[in-house]
């Protein structure tokens, strides 16, 4: 156990929803860690699965506490779970996920009297042709990640309580981005981050470019929710509004679009080269060729949700969105 003082004590946090299929390798992996938290906080947000039976057999276990909280949030139910848990330090991942063995020490290790925050990593646990693609194609290695900037995803995260408060928690009034948010209000709060990236939690990237699509949606009006990177996404807009125009006015511009195409997957291919070393002709070529496509169709989601968030935000009151 991570320690016996309350003021020591670990607490691990967890929301599902409907994760009958994935809750036990996540919890398996919990059991395995070198470093044990002296609790596991986890809040149902209204299963309808076998997910609650599921952990009913695990609190026989471990030291599980069970939180049911049908129709919360994401945001909310990360809130209620903080709110449950006794100890002072707080971990906090994902359903759908596997952690390495040593993901809480090494989050540990990351913690020093002059840290409040301690960013773990996340990469991709990849066991298809199209998500080895689709990971290699959205997530970043730890070479591309500035740690001075990085924003921790709370699928891979340690903060102490106090820092939980002083940022106010989750933003409950925010469906998707909620991590991004709480990250941009720890740091507004003058709470002092580490980067541990050796704190691997593995997760499996969409299997389907339906499922991709969505999820890059609901970010995306997460972002215009949040008032997040409106320079990104305008940026974004105005490279596809110059490509149409540059392919509709002249038919030699299709180089220069090759070219900038080339310098946009330059990293992904990067990435996934040593998966195309290791397969066959035929599967190098299709997770090439999917490159592209996923970035494209990201793309596509990305513009068309954005502007959904910004609508809701112009339309909701100032309480409703972040100060």
């Amino acid at each position: 156990m991570a320690g016996g003082d309350p003021r020591e004590r670990t607490s691990l946090i967890v929301t599902v929803l409907d994760e009958a299929g994935t809750i036990d390798d996540l919890l398996t992996s919990v059991c395995a860690q070198s470093l044990a938290p002296d609790e596991v906080v986890i809040v149902d947000g209204g299963s309808t699965d076998a997910t609650w039976q599921r952990l009913q057999d695990w609190a026989e276990r471990m030291p599980l506490r069970l939180v049911r909280a049908p129709g919360a949030s994401i945001a909310r139910g990360r809130n209620l779970a903080v709110e449950a848990a006794t100890g002072e330090i707080i971990a906090s991942t994902d359903a759908g996920v596997r952690l390495e063995p040593t993901w809480l020490s090494e989050l540990m290790a990351g913690l020093a009297p002059d840290v409040d925050v301690v960013s773990g990593f996340f990469r991709p646990d990849a066991r298809t042709t199209f998500e080895r693609s689709m990971g290699a194609t959205v997530l970043p290695d730890v070479d591309d990640i500035d740690p001075q900037k990085f924003l921790p995803s709370s699928r891979s995260i340690l903060f102490r309580r106090g820092a939980w408060e002083r940022a106010g928690g989750y933003p409950e009034w925010l469906d998707y981005c909620e991590d991004l948010v709480f990250d941009l209000a720890l740091k507004q709060a003058g709470c002092r981050f580490a980067f541990a990236p050796r704190a691997v939690a593995w997760f499996r990237p969409r299997g389907s470019f339906r499922a991709y699509f969505r999820q890059y949606y609901m970010y995306a009006r997460g972002d215009g929710k949040a008032n997040l990177w409106p320079r990104r996404h305008l940026i974004r807009y105005s490279i596809y509004a110059l490509g149409t125009v540059f392919l509709l006015r002249s038919r030699n511009s299709w180089y220069l679009l090759l070219l900038g195409g080339f310098l946009y997957t330059r990293r992904p291919y990067l990435r996934l080269f040593p998966y195309l070393t290791r397969t066959s002709v035929h599967e190098a070529l299709f997770a090439m060729a999917l490159v592209p496509v996923i970035r494209f169709v990201g793309d596509v989601a990305k513009m068309l949700g954005y502007p959904v968030g910004v609508w809701w935000r112009l339309r909701n009151t100032p309480a409703q969105s972040p100060s």
